[in-house]
């Protein structure tokens, strides 16, 4: 059975290491720079334009958000799963390639 955050909540969960300044900050504005990207997309729909831009667009919304995955990813690795290990938790291991699986 999930256990249950402060808010009640089963499915969230908290990091234990916060994230550095640095990597939330860099994250931020990647995530800033995509939702940016999307809303510029809806408004291309929106004004019927050429498909080939909107999906170079796409392209480029995709791009920033799989880097922001790969940035949290790694982050995931050095930290969450690094300290699961070291209490004699592997099943870590199985997490972390299940979610490598799904960004290839």
């Amino acid at each position: 059975m999930e256990e249950m955050d402060s808010s009640g909540c089963q499915a969230c969960r908290h990091k234990r290491t916060p994230r550095g300044e640095a990597l939330q900050s860099d994250v931020q504005k990647r995530l800033n720079r995509a939702i940016g990207q999307l809303n510029g997309v809806k408004a291309m729909i929106d004004d019927n334009r050429y498909c080939g831009d909107v999906l170079m667009q796409l392209a480029a919304a995709q791009s920033a958000v799989h880097r922001v995955a790969e940035m949290l990813l790694q982050e995931h690795m050095e930290t969450c799963v690094v300290e699961q290990v070291r209490e004699g938790n592997l099943e870590s291991i199985d997490e972390v390639m299940g979610l490598i699986r799904k960004f290839m």
